[in-house]
């Protein structure tokens, strides 16, 4: 075997990121774990949950006291970047190579998966990966198996084994070829007998799969598997300048300089669509390597072959959704061809899953693509969340590298066989396009449908109850709106927080995170009283999660005068913020409801003032009151894909930015409650709201929160027979009791 040196590697293109101080200061399990976590904080060698890495560590077993040799192997559906101590399969490795013996062969081989948790090494209860036997039946004591673009072109390369001998004489590496297997423990029998038959072999090229390579030392597996990504690398590139800079046939359709614009005019209708049999979150990318792919005269076929690499396909589905898009055309052209496009595609998805299940397959899922791209514009994605849809859109970008990176790699039509094909299977069912060889269809199938993957999508936790949907918080800065984020967040929502108050909008947003993914909320500042600021919000909105599922505004404006007289632009300024931009957030939110198609949900916030006539108070009561009844036009309005309700507190003193301490003072004086003028904001507003809980029946102070939850209860599908309603949050007012 070629050892690589000790010393860092000449890289053109990766970066050796090993510390020999904190190396040093790690045992065996933890240098697996320090190593899998510098392999995995570089897209170019390995993408999100892709490859495995694994080491034989000497150990001892805790029944008989005697030394063991122990696998520990990257757990099912662990990610190499982040994994832990704790995310790793131990397995006693003698006893893994026992299964050998009871092995019927590659009809039986998923039954072997079973018996791993037989083989655990002191009871660990971490899932081993169907990959596991592929680390534990080589014979080196530290192994790495990735998804590199570059490795991956390579293996998907019709010329692939051609190319490999080359880059074997050129670099001085003695890698193998082993023909397409699923993974699982057949795969790991034909890996031991391509490493018996080749003394020597420095890593494995698995056929349109990914790159296998180890070392006798953690830094020097580390070493090796950098130096062979990055030589792989320097190949192809060599091979890409001699060939020019066009790519996949050139520019077919120029990129619009406008796009980013229209991708967010489009997503609202576009995310609809795919959504028509459960919600999906959006991503969006125009990044230079996407549109030079989706914009290519090669873009359409190389896109309806699908996918290479089991790990890709798994995110991407069996192929991207393209969507035809002349040069010229708007986007009621896009919209019709959207239609057409995605009525073809799930006709086919269907065919396909039809054509391979088998009775013991899981059922038919959602035929809509999780990839779409548009020539012109860019690629979207889609998944259950902000990050799902992001690491789809960057598989699917791996996918384009390795596509580039086969093409590249051509020298002409290949005769015969692909390299890919092994015996036993039909030579017809690989599909090659300029020397890109795609995984045949039924494979496709067995690893998207295969029982194994089954049974790790439903080891992921349960979704929360607002998982899948959007919401734009108005208000969101302080007071109820800030606890009804915080609620959103804490049970699955994304969000947006949006006020008036940009710096306060971002600053509850960024608190947020500590309760939710960073992906999840983002903030937007929002003028209620301006139309135009209105729709920017929800366009940030779009541009953020690709639609809007809920609208929630608690900002209001209580006039506040040193006497009883209020001026006329005080009155109207009140009916402004109160009532008029409450019809216009609804009026503008109606739009991408409408584009999506989707049911929609809008939640204002009025006030027991509506219906109690009191003395100072006439421009806030008066425009309470008429929201009351806007939310009861809007429903009838917007149904029935939109509902629309409100809530009606008492008055909410907490967190509130209606209640600035002069006008506490102001209150606490008008109803002679004793109060020192030392008194903190707090205190002086926990006076105040005592003070108002004593008139209610239930002698409680109305809390932000109590607000909130009356709020998502309205937005939630829990109530989703109600609307055009108001629902009292007053502690129970008699003055407000409705007669």
């Amino acid at each position: 075997m070629n050892k690589a040196a000790l010393s860092s590697p000449v890289l053109a293109f990766l970066e050796d990121r090993w510390n020999p101080s904190v190396a040093a200061t790690l045992d065996e399990p933890e240098l697996l774990r320090y190593r899998s976590n510098l392999l995995g904080s570089d897209l170019r060698i390995t993408n999100f949950a892709g490859g495995n890495t694994s080491s034989k560590v000497a150990d001892i077993d805790p029944l008989t006291g005697e030394p063991v040799e122990v696998l520990w192997v990257k757990g099912s559906g662990g990610d190499l970047g982040s994994i832990k101590r704790t995310g790793f399969a131990t397995l006693y490795q003698q006893k893994l190579l026992a299964l050998e013996r009871s092995y019927k062969g590659r009809d039986h081989e998923d039954d072997v998966v079973d018996l791993y948790p037989l083989c655990a090494f002191k009871g660990n209860p971490v899932a081993a990966s169907i990959d596991t036997p592929l680390h534990g039946f080589l014979p080196y004591p530290h192994v790495d198996h990735l998804h590199p673009d570059w490795g991956i072109a390579l293996a998907a390369s019709a010329n692939g084994k051609t190319k490999m001998d080359e880059f074997n004489r050129e670099f001085g590496h003695s890698l193998v070829w082993v023909p397409w297997q699923r993974p699982g423990f057949e795969l790991a029998m034909m890996m031991k007998r391509a490493v018996a038959d080749n003394p020597g072999c420095d890593g494995i090229v698995l056929g349109g799969h990914g790159l296998f390579t180890w070392g006798q030392t953690q830094r020097e597996c580390y070493l090796n598997t950098l130096t062979v990504i990055d030589q792989i690398g320097q190949f192809i590139q060599r091979h890409g300048i001699a060939k020019g800079p066009t790519r996949f046939g050139g520019e077919a359709i120029p990129a619009r300089p406008d796009r980013l614009d229209l991708a967010i005019q489009i997503a609202p209708f576009l995310r609809g669509r795919i959504s028509a049999q459960r919600r999906w979150i959006a991503s969006f990318t125009d990044a230079p390597d996407v549109l030079q792919f989706v914009d290519s005269a090669h873009a359409r076929d190389l896109a309806y072959l699908g996918t290479s690499c089991p790990d890709h396909f798994i995110r991407t589905k069996i192929r991207p959704l393209f969507v035809p898009w002349a040069a010229g055309e708007d986007l009621n052209a896009l919209k019709d061809h959207i239609g057409v496009a995605l009525a073809k595609y799930r006709k086919e998805y269907r065919a396909y899953y039809k054509a391979f299940a088998e009775p013991g397959s899981p059922a038919l899922r959602d035929a809509s693509p999780t990839v779409v791209l548009i020539p012109g514009m860019g690629m979207f994605s889609f998944g259950k969340n902000k990050t799902e849809a992001r690491i789809v859109g960057e598989f699917y970008t791996n996918a384009i590298h390795v596509m580039e990176g086969a093409t590249l790699l051509s020298e002409g039509p290949v005769e015969g066989t692909v390299p890919q094909c092994p015996p036993g299977m039909d030579p017809a069912s690989f599909k090659v396009y300029t020397n890109y060889v795609a995984l045949p269809a039924i494979e496709a199938f067995r690893i998207e449908y295969w029982a194994l993957e089954e049974a790790k999508i439903r080891r992921q936790p349960a979704e929360k109850e607002f998982s899948r949907r959007v919401a734009l918080v108005v208000g969101g800065a302080s007071g109820i709106g800030r606890e009804v984020a915080q609620m959103l967040a804490t049970r699955g929502a994304h969000i947006v927080v949006a006020d008036r108050d940009a710096a306060g909008a971002a600053k509850v947003a960024d608190d947020l995170k500590s309760v939710t993914s960073a992906e999840f909320v983002t903030s937007s500042p929002v003028d209620i009283t301006n139309r135009e600021s209105i729709a920017n919000a929800i366009r940030a909105t779009a541009a953020a999660f690709g639609g809007v599922d809920i609208l929630v505004n608690t900002a209001a404006l209580f006039p506040a005068t040193p006497d009883p007289v209020i001026p006329d632009r005080l009155w109207a300024a009140t009916l402004d913020v109160n009532v008029t931009a409450n019809y216009l957030l609804a009026d503008e939110i109606a739009k991408p409801f409408a584009e999506q198609g989707l049911h929609g949900t809008i939640v204002f916030t009025s006030s027991a003032n509506a219906v109690v006539a009191k003395r100072g108070s006439e421009a806030y009561d008066v425009s309470k009151a008429a929201l009351s009844h806007l939310i009861r036009e809007l429903a009838v309005r917007l149904a029935p894909d939109v509902r629309v309700n409100g809530i009606s507190p008492a008055t909410v003193v907490k967190g509130s930015t209606m209640f600035p301490r002069d006008r506490v003072i102001a209150s606490l004086t008008k109803y002679n409650i004793p109060f020192q003028d030392s008194f903190s904001d707090e205190e002086l507003r926990g006076r105040l709201a005592s003070f108002y809980a004593e008139r209610t029946l239930t002698q409680k102070s109305i809390d932000p929160l109590d607000c909130a939850e009356a709020i998502l209860f309205l937005v939630s599908p829990r109530s989703r027979c109600t609307t055009g309603h108001i629902i009292p949050v007053d502690g129970g007012l008699t003055d407000a009791f409705l007669r």
